[in-house]
């Protein structure tokens, strides 16, 4: 079924991928609402009595000593939303919108935001029939949560601001009206605090990021293995016995990964049967890979509570019939993983870009001519890929300084001190889009080295990549315009095509064994 259901529980990673790129429909599980509607009945008591409570009866921020007379919390909720959408740059991507309204649904869900269900169901209904609000990218401190960008969300909710509906860019007023969602003619108490203090934009960049990110070290693995294959290198620094000893989960896996990825191949070769060992950036890409493995694995860890938690304030407890204002919308714990998230990615562009040096330089590439091409001199071959591809590293540490070092303290100094930890996402964002670009070049030149030294028998998993690339690229045999082949080469690895036919064909080849083990048995 194409659907998630919305607890404010159980949310994953997956699901919000589903939902931000495959249009899956939303709804709210029956016990959500009960949970929203309990919570909304507190707020509204406090309202009645006129009891003093941050956002609901107070300003926000410098402002939280002034207080706000029931009569006024309407338009106070409203001056909110309309005096924070202050975001700048370019919209973000529907992709990360529709994520955004998604895990705000979810996080509202839980039931200790005093959301009124009128106000949740617009939100919904936002995502199921596509109107995806205009949110500049740039504006959050990451603190007090994703103030500005949530409240471009919220403008379109109240017919203000600009959506896309259908591919059209419209005010929001027509944008809802075109899709049957009405417009909601005023913010609740405590609802427009509800709305934008959470971390869903910069969590909703960089779970997306982090998605892409699995599949790329998954790449990464088998451009490893084609490379290999072009430089007849030693697969002994893969033994299962050399990691045992030191047994970091993503060690061990990409170390067997790529024996499996080779297995069979007559172009691998063992230690002392052309040289003794290999450079670093092929015997130690085991250990590396693997720690960028290992942080990737921490920081689905984080992003999966995140999803699933109550990221805004003040934060209602129906139960105790209380109402605390607290600091759980302070993004830190996803500033520091975003930011690890991006210097494990660069690493993995590091390590292909040195890879891919080995391939062109003549010096390095134990007999492949010069930048992978014959008649070097009348040609240039993929002398300016390798240039690209070390530019691109360059630009990645640049951007892997960590932005959660920084903070700049707002709100008259009451706000002392921010996450920009939807900085670190979108930086995170950047850098594995360039790292994808840089493995793109890799694979590409690999293929190019192997078709160049006598293409023989190449391992499993290795001539399935090897058919895939050249289904889409062809051998350079003489110079023509280089970036037709690395775009071309980087939409296939979008498209996970290189992964699934590895994974399809080592799967084909372990069955075949199986059959084989029970034949003997027989």
């Amino acid at each position: 079924m194409s659907k998630v259901l919305i607890d404010g529980s159980s949310l994953t990673i997956e699901e919000v991928v589903n939902v931000a790129r495959n249009n899956y429909e939303v709804v709210l599980t029956k016990g959500a609402l009960d949970k929203v509607k309990i919570a909304r009945d507190l707020v509204d008591s406090f309202v009645d009595k006129e009891k003093v409570s941050y956002g609901i009866t107070t300003g926000f921020g410098k402002f939280s000593d002034v207080a706000i007379s029931k009569e006024d919390t309407k338009k106070l909720q409203r001056n909110l939303i309309i005096s924070h959408a202050c975001g700048v740059g370019n919209p973000l991507s529907e992709e990360v919108v529709r994520s955004i309204m998604l895990l705000r649904v979810n996080a509202l869900s839980k039931g200790h935001s005093g959301i009124r269900t009128e106000t949740l169901n617009t939100l919904i209904q936002m995502i199921n029939k596509g109107v995806h609000p205009i949110i500049p990218e740039k504006g959050s401190l990451g603190a007090s949560g994703d103030l500005a960008p949530l409240s471009h969300m919220v403008l379109t909710m109240l017919g203000e601001g600009e959506a896309i509906y259908k591919g059209e860019r419209l005010n929001s007023k027509e944008a809802m009206q075109r899709a049957g969602i009405e417009v909601l003619e005023y913010l609740c108490a405590k609802e427009g605090l509800a709305l934008i203090n959470g971390t869903q934009v910069m969590t909703s960049v960089g779970l997306l990021t982090l998605y892409d990110s699995i599949n790329l070290l998954k790449t990464a693995d088998v451009a490893l293995g084609l490379t290999m294959e072009a430089l007849n290198a030693i697969t002994c620094a893969m033994d299962e016995r050399v990691h045992s000893v030191r047994p970091h989960k993503g060690q061990i896996n990409t170390a067997k990964n790529i024996l499996e990825i080779v297995k069979y191949s007559e172009m691998t070769t063992k230690q002392g049967d052309m040289r003794v060992q290999d450079a670093y950036s092929i015997r130690c890409s085991p250990q590396i890979h693997g720690a960028s493995k290992d942080a990737i694995e921490y920081v689905k860890n984080k992003i999966n509570i995140e999803i699933n938690s109550v990221t805004d304030n003040p934060i209602i407890f129906p139960e105790d019939e209380d109402v605390i204002s607290g600091g759980n919308f302070h993004g830190q714990p996803m500033a520091l993983s975003f930011d690890f998230l991006g210097i494990a990615l660069s690493e993995i562009a590091n390590i292909s870009e040195r890879r891919l040096e080995k391939l062109v330089n003549p010096a390095l590439s134990h007999g492949l001519p010069a930048f992978l091409v014959n008649k070097g001199g009348l040609n240039s071959g993929f002398m300016i890929v390798q240039y690209s591809a070390a530019s691109l590293v360059s630009e990645n540490k640049i951007l892997a300084h960590p932005a959660s070092v920084d903070s700049i303290p707002s709100s008259a100094n009451q706000e002392d001190h921010v996450s920009m930890g939807t900085i670190a996402a979108r930086k995170a964002k950047d850098i594995m889009e360039n790292a994808r670009k840089v493995l793109a070049m890799e694979i590409l030149g690999a293929v190019q080295a192997i078709d160049l030294r006598g293409k023989k028998n190449l391992g499993i998993g290795t001539n399935a990549a090897y058919e895939v690339v050249r289904e889409h690229t062809t051998f350079v045999d003489k110079d023509r315009v280089m970036y037709k082949d690395i775009n071309i080469c980087e939409d296939v690895i979008k498209q996970n095509l290189i992964v699934e036919a590895v994974e399809k064909a080592l799967e084909e080849k372990l069955l075949t064994d199986e059959e084989i083990l029970v034949k003997s048995r027989i």
